[in-house]
């Protein structure tokens, strides 16, 4: 069987695919200081017996995490002598707009730790020379700081990286054990800043990302599991050996599993287009999958910092089941950034948390069902929440009782993730109404129809297992690897000969590394003189129909066609994509014999109380139709349908709501 696990900030998922696409799911309390200890269990908890485990898909957030607890390693940048402030100097945007106060997050290495080197390039070349000596020098100073790893970025490397590679090739020979990480090798592309701050990345993520996927090798041996495969920010998996050497690529894993995942019950619905929602413990992940695939994004960041790879589309927000509301000194609710975490976790969960969650709030409501275990028998305690929610009261002066303030605290979870859900559908050209809304996670289902009602969305899909959906796409990933050159040139000039020979290298090297994958190439392309740049599939070597594709994909982002201006080529983009070799999850309702509902539970829904019927997710007949207010209580999750929603239950076990 091929086994996915999602580490997550609450708990940990794991979803077994067995070898005729049946699915065994298991969900644990994550460890926080420890993200193995929850992923180990929970493959414990399995009881494969005869069956082994032929790979496991592991979904982490360490790269994530060393990212928002600055807990990297110590990092010495080497660049361009005269460009050490670089990274402090960023791109001069303010990191918010009207807030005079406040600043960026500062950068992940310390200014005392930048060495500059007396060399140069250009476009056309080399301007100052690098002499042998400068190279002795620059060794002797990086050396003198003892770092942990050592980041070399230096101008116009992605196009001419000769000095760049002495430079390093001096330092991986004097500082034994210490990991090196060039520019030219992570990110070969134009906009120095972005470069270097990923080169940074790399070098400070490295050393922890290696040792953690050390420390499972002994594990891995002992239960007798054929292999092991990290997911990455871009939808794909690697090798150990391969992510401990791309260990920026890991920062969006556990997310990147839920849009594959998302992809996968689409598919089996016969449902192309679709705007999705991951609400955890701790965060909300908002991305968009259309008939194409999951949108991508080639420049991002990760906790403030600018991260230029690859990777999925996704917003994330604070708005998970363990994000602490609180009045702020204006006195206005908020929720989050803040989250309870694993432990204490929200108050409902009786582990000493004492402050009001969202999750205590839906507990009030009436919406979850304090009877039923969410993981490790954890059962929810309603005195405790209603406790949490009612200590808010002074504060919000008094007005309202618990159910009230419950109200308010779901209600400003939702406006929070339906802004990331515009910012990733309106705000990229793609209007809502015309997709459909999939909430998955443990408590995205909860708020489904509030979100596609704020939204103006007419349909929701709720897989059969949706707290578990990140770790189903996981056990189905393939292996992907994405490569990229820059390459400057004027569209209309530009003719067959030259791209099929620029794109030749970044072909060659993606065989080599992936042998038997299918390889699908994309171009870079943007009007002359514009800051950001559209990607657009280039499956042939003639490059006349690009400029209709970007054109096209312009219009339908940006509203225009740019009125004539002349269109230039400057990036090529190579991904090799592998079958991940097991067979497709085999979403299925068959087996399924609920008609009726189990009864029925008083719940606070649009600030009304009313009666709402209760029904077991995951084990509707297909066919079954229910009318909102209803509860779907599952073993990994619980979906609310409102009042005004009408479900019908498709052969695949997922339940298709739509509006009346």
């Amino acid at each position: 069987m091929r086994v996915g696990v999602d580490v997550g900030g609450t708990f940990t998922d794991l979803v077994a695919l067995g070898a005729d696409g049946t699915l065994q799911v298991r969900k644990v309390t994550t460890a926080p200081d420890d993200p193995a200890v929850g992923m180990f269990r929970a493959v414990d908890l399995l009881g494969t017996g005869e069956t082994a485990i032929d790979v496991l898909v592991h979904g982490t957030t360490i790269a994530t995490n060393a990212l928002l607890e600055r807990r990297g390693a110590r990092v010495a940048l080497v660049t361009t002598l005269g460009f050490e402030d670089l990274l402090w100097l960023r791109r001069q945007e303010r990191a918010s707009l009207y807030d005079l106060a406040r600043d960026h997050p500062p950068p992940l290495v310390a200014r005392e730790h930048v060495v500059g080197v007396a060399e140069r390039m250009g476009p056309p070349g080399v301007l100052e020379p690098l002499a042998d000596r400068e190279v002795e020098r620059v060794v002797a100073a990086v050396r003198t700081l003892a770092p942990e790893a050592v980041a070399v970025a230096f101008l116009f490397a992605f196009r001419h990286p000769e000095h760049e590679r002495r430079v390093a090739t001096a330092l991986r020979g004097a500082l034994a054990g210490i990991p090196v990480t060039a520019s030219h090798e992570v990110l070969p592309a134009f906009r120095e800043y972005e470069r270097i701050s990923t080169t940074t990345v790399e070098a400070y993520l490295r050393p922890r990302v290696s040792a953690y996927l050390a420390r499972l090798e002994a594990p891995l041996r002992e239960r007798g599991i054929g292999g092991l495969r990290i997911m990455t920010s871009s939808g794909g998996s690697l090798a150990p050996a391969a992510a401990a050497c791309h260990a920026a690529s890991l920062a969006l894993s556990g997310p990147a599993g839920g849009v594959v995942g998302a992809r996968l019950v689409g598919a089996a619905l016969g449902v192309s287009d679709l705007l999705a929602i991951d609400m955890g413990g701790t965060s909300a992940d908002a991305s968009l999958v259309t008939a194409a695939g999951a949108l991508t994004e080639g420049t991002g960041t990760v906790a403030g910092v600018p991260l230029a790879l690859p990777s999925i589309l996704i917003e994330t927000v604070s708005a998970g089941g363990g994000s602490v509301a609180r009045v702020d000194e204006g006195g206005a609710l908020k929720v989050g950034p803040e989250s309870a975490g694993a432990v204490p976790g929200p108050a409902c969960y009786g582990r000493g948390g004492d402050r009001p969650t969202v999750t205590d709030a839906c507990l009030v409501l009436g919406w979850l069902d304090a009877g039923s275990p969410l993981a490790d028998e954890l059962r929810l305690d309603p005195a405790l929440a209603e406790r949490a929610v009612a200590s808010l009261g002074s504060a919000l002066g008094g007005g309202g009782g618990p159910d009230a303030i419950a109200a308010g605290i779901v209600a400003v979870a939702a406006a929070t993730m339906a802004r990331a859900l515009k910012r990733v559908s309106v705000a990229r050209g793609f209007d809502p109404r015309q997709l459909a809304l999939l909430p998955y996670g443990g408590a995205g289902p909860l708020f489904g129809c509030a979100l596609a009602d704020a939204l103006g969305m007419r349909t929701i899909v709720l897989p059969p297992h949706p707290g578990v959906l990140s770790a189903l796409g996981l056990a189905a990933a393939a292996e992907r690897i994405e490569m990229m050159a820059s390459f400057h040139r004027p569209l209309p000039s530009l003719t067959t000969r030259e791209l099929a020979a620029a794109f030749a290298p970044l072909v060659e090297r993606a065989r080599a590394e992936l042998p038997g994958a299918a390889l699908a190439r994309a171009v870079d392309c943007r009007f002359a003189g514009q800051g950001y740049e559209v990607t657009i599939p280039a499956p042939a070597d003639d490059p006349a129909p690009l400029a209709a594709a970007f054109l096209a994909t312009h219009r339908a982002r940006y509203g225009h066609e740019g009125g004539g201006q002349p269109i230039e080529l400057v990036n090529l983009r190579v991904a090799a994509v592998k079958s991940g070799g097991g067979p497709l999850p085999h979403l299925d309702g068959r087996g399924r014999e609920q008609r009726a509902p189990l009864g029925r539970r008083t719940a606070t829904v649009g600030g009304a109380r009313v009666e709402a019927s209760v029904w077991r997710l995951g084990e509707l007949a297909a066919g079954v139709e229910l009318e909102g207010p209803a509860i779907l209580a599952g073993g990994d999750a619980t979906a609310l349908v409102e009042p005004g929603w009408h479900g019908r239950v498709d052969r695949s076990g997922a339940v298709l709501l739509q509006r009346r």
